[in-house]
């Protein structure tokens, strides 16, 4: 369910796209929460690495899902050895030991799970915990950052104003082709005229609205392409395998980005 770093011995790679880098370390100063707002494999996750690894702080990585209890996050008692010992959830972690706590797809946890982070998310910054009675002082370090996608968004998948408001907010979008070709060529190892190939493909299938596809081509899947052919494979096969069908399971859509694809790589081969 969740995932701690602890000590990154580098700091993953991530191209800023419009001074995003600067507000969020303006927001951990002042010790506010952050909101990421984006559509998938736009690079909020990667984003979240990078600042963590740049601020020098452990990141606590939560995968948000529909059975995602409170408990899940703050704790509960487990029996060994004859005992009753409290455990730590993930967010009762971070807020102890200073780390950013990263909750991915927060829309996608329950409305009475996410109503635990409003003491948090405030001025307050504390974590009651009931079932011990602690009340919970986040440390200096303490950071809360949220991420979901816009494009999911509806009337049974949406955060709570009073949630929403505690929140400072960055939104994404996918990077600038210059940008996005950048990202590709340093995660995929990808040369110059192949991430060239790759982002015209891209601004192909963005253009594509009559489409029934929740998601476009993200930049995450961009860089799985590209790392299919360094490797050997085929630019058809790969893009195929990592874009096509990984955007849909629909035959005749499949179909229609399959013939973009032909087209556009068959073009500039």
């Amino acid at each position: 369910m969740d995932r701690t770093d602890t000590s990154p011995a580098t700091t993953p790679f991530y191209a800023e796209q419009a001074g995003e880098c600067r507000l969020f370390e303006h927001a951990f100063r002042q010790r506010l929460p952050v909101l990421l707002k984006g559509p998938t494999g736009c690079g909020k996750t990667r984003f979240v690495e990078h600042m963590a690894a740049r601020l020098g702080r452990p990141l606590v990585t939560v995968s948000c899902h529909d059975d995602l209890t409170a408990a899940d996050l703050v704790g509960r008692f487990l029996i060994g050895d004859g005992n009753t010992v409290w455990n730590d959830g993930p967010l009762a972690r971070a807020v102890r030991t200073g780390a950013i706590c990263y909750l991915d797809e927060v829309v996608e946890a329950r409305k009475d799970t996410t109503v635990v982070l409003h003491p948090l998310a405030d001025d307050r910054r504390v974590l009651p915990i009931e079932r011990t009675g602690e009340l919970l002082q986040a440390t200096p370090e303490f950071m809360l950052v949220a991420s979901y996608n816009p494009g999911y968004q509806n009337l049974l998948k949406n955060l709570k104003p009073s949630t929403r408001q505690r929140f400072v907010a960055l939104v994404f979008d996918y990077p600038r082709p210059e940008v996005e070709q950048r990202i590709i060529e340093t995660e995929a190892g990808a040369d110059a005229a192949l991430s060239a190939r790759l982002i015209k493909l891209a601004t192909a299938l963005r253009r594509l609205i009559d489409q029934d596809l929740e998601e476009t081509v993200s930049t995450r899947l961009l860089v799985v392409a590209a790392r299919l052919i360094v490797s050997g494979l085929p630019p058809l096969t790969a893009c195929r395998a990592a874009i096509v069908d990984a955007l849909t399971d629909d035959l005749d859509t499949a179909s229609a980005l399959d013939q973009v694809v032909q087209a556009v790589l068959s073009h500039d081969a």
